[in-house]
This record gives structure tokens, C-alpha cells and sequence, in this order.
């Protein structure tokens, strides 16, 4: 069996899995699956590389004839023209010019509470926090992301011909391969390195950039200089999010609260100035602040009262 036929069932489902993607079609449990092919042979990668290259490739022919494509189309019938545009794609890639045709761009957002993990064109992977706005622009000669608004961590994919760049506000990240989170506040933005190296800067200050190493995390100031701090520890915990958790170590009941706000419609609220000062350590799912609120109870001896929109925290009693 030839090389070429041993890969045509990776070809088909890579064209399976890139049709889905560009109908945005990826629920959590299918982000998964896909991850999990792709982890099975690295060649995965490149052919759903192939397979969006080609059917960017046949929509764009569409539109140059002015055909107006059929909105109910059947799965089946652009499966097989996606297997046609593939034998093109692959002629291009052969003569150099495959990477025009690779150009992508998609939004990914997330509701309250939400959490997303989404591969991107590129290979690499993104994992986004609640309430957060991720634009992605996959170019030929580089990778550009837009944090509109939120938090979110990214695994690059290694392309040293294409840096990958985060913009968030005014603040610029930079890097090639590594792994990093970014998280956008009112005046600036958080950066957090778990792998590798990224540049920072901010637009209007080019000339004063800073390097962050694995472990470092800074807060890069829209109008100022890199506040920066080391603490793997202090990483981990705060990059717990990515698996539905809080991390608490000596944060403040009011810091806690503010955290568990970000993932829930139920908020919580601190009645009381000297509670809100108090510091707690423990672990607790982002979805349960009743859990929390029970902690604040026995640990710090606080009055918990409940309602259908707020948990209230205080020292005094129960109103």
C-alpha cells in the first residue's frame, strides 16, 4: 500500500472535521474528540491544515462566479466537493503558493460561566475563560489575536516564519512557540508564562519592551512600564480557571468573591469591611459559591443569608 493511500482515511475525516469547524459546529465534546485525533499522528495536523486551505479554495471559486451557494446544503455534497478542492489544494502546495489560501479569521466568545478550549487553524490551542470576546486572524506571515475582553490561555503551535500576537487594548504579546495566558483589566492587562518566552510592549512605547521567561507573570500597564512578579505557584493557581476551579492562598474574602462573581449569575456580596479583609486558602469549583460562602462560615465565622440572585457574607445577623 502506497503512502498516499494509507492517509486518505486521515484526508476524509481531516475534510470532515474542517467542514464542521467552519459551520462552527464544535461543541465542547467535539473540541475534545478533535483534539484527541490530531494527538494521534502529528501528519493530522497538516491535513486539516489541507482541508481548510481547500475549502477556503472552493468557497472563494464560488464566489468569483457569482453563485449564490445553496444555505441548506447537504453534508454529503460538500464533503465530496471538499475532496475535489483538496487535489487542488495539494497542487498548490506543490508549486509554493498553498499558503495564500490559508488564511483564516473566527470570533470565539463565551457566556457567564463558560469555559471554551478551541484548537485553531494554526495548530495551536486556545482555552478561554467566561465572559471573554477572542478574535483570530491566521495570516500567511503571521498569527494575530484580538482579546476584546476577558481571559484567555494559549498553547502556540511552533512557526517561527509567523509570530503569534496578541493585542489587548493597548498592550502587545509576542511570541513563536510557547504557552501563555493573557487577561484583560480596566487599565491593563495580565501575562502569565507557563512555557517559553513572549515580548510585551505597549503601542506608543515600541522602544520598551520586556522579555517574560516560564514562571514569570507581569501587568503590563496601558500607559506605563511592566510590573513584573515570579511564582510558579502563584501561575498555577491562578490558571486554575482552565479546569473549572478557584485556588485560594491567603486571597481575601473579598478578592474570593469577586472571583466567584466572574463565573456566576448569583453573586456574592460582602455586608461587612472587616470580613471582606480576612484571608481564606482552599479549592473550590467555579461553579459553586454556596460552597465558598459555607467555607466563609465555618472558617471565619460569618452569617450567611441566601436569595435567588445574591449569597450575602457579614458578621453580624441574619437580616
Amino acid at each position: 500500500m502506497s503512502v498516499h493511500e494509507s492517509s486518505r482515511p486521515d484526508d476524509d475525516q481531516a475534510s470532515i472535521w474542517a467542514i464542521r469547524i467552519d459551520a462552527g459546529e464544535l461543541e465542547p465534546n467535539s473540541t475534545a474528540e478533535l483534539e484527541t485525533w490530531l494527538a494521534g499522528d502529528r501528519r493530522r495536523h497538516g491535513a486539516l491544515l489541507r482541508a481548510q486551505a481547500a475549502l477556503s479554495f472552493l468557497d472563494r471559486g464560488r464566489a468569483l462566479r457569482e453563485v449564490t451557494p445553496m444555505v441548506h446544503a447537504s453534508f454529503l455534497t460538500r464533503r465530496r466537493l471538499l475532496f475535489a478542492a483538496a487535489g487542488l489544494a495539494g497542487l498548490a502546495a506543490g508549486v509554493g503558493t498553498l499558503r495564500i489560501l490559508m488564511s483564516s479569521s473566527r470570533r470565539y466568545s463565551t457566556e457567564l460561566g463558560e469555559l471554551r478550549r478551541v484548537p485553531l487553524a494554526d495548530g495551536s490551542v486556545a482555552s478561554i475563560n467566561t465572559q471573554s470576546v477572542v478574535d483570530v486572524a491566521i495570516e500567511p506571515t503571521v498569527r494575530q489575536v484580538e482579546l476584546a475582553r476577558g481571559e484567555a490561555w494559549f498553547q502556540v503551535a511552533k512557526d517561527a516564519t509567523r509570530p503569534f500576537v496578541v493585542a489587548a487594548g493597548r498592550v502587545r504579546i509576542r511570541a513563536v512557540g510557547t504557552a501563555f495566558s493573557v487577561r484583560r483589566r480596566e487599565q491593563g492587562t495580565d501575562v502569565l508564562v507557563t512555557e517559553g518566552t513572549v515580548e510585551t510592549w505597549v503601542v506608543g512605547a515600541e522602544e520598551q519592551r520586556s522579555r517574560l521567561t516560564a514562571g514569570l507573570r507581569a501587568f503590563v500597564s496601558d500607559h506605563g512600564p511592566p510590573v513584573l512578579a515570579q511564582g510558579t505557584d502563584d501561575i498555577k493557581r491562578a490558571l486554575a480557571w482552565r479546569d473549572g476551579q478557584i485556588a485560594l492562598e491567603g486571597e481575601t474574602v473579598a478578592d474570593a468573591a469577586a472571583e466567584f462573581n466572574r463565573y456566576n449569575s448569583r453573586k456574592i456580596v460582602i455586608a461587612d469591611a472587616e470580613l471582606a479583609q480576612e484571608r481564606l486558602v482552599g479549592q473550590f469549583r467555579t461553579s459553586e459559591p454556596e460552597a465558598f460562602a459555607r467555607a466563609v462560615r465555618t472558617v471565619l465565622g460569618a452569617t450567611v443569608a441566601e436569595d435567588s440572585e445574591r449569597i450575602r457574607l457579614s458578621r453580624g445577623a441574619s437580616p
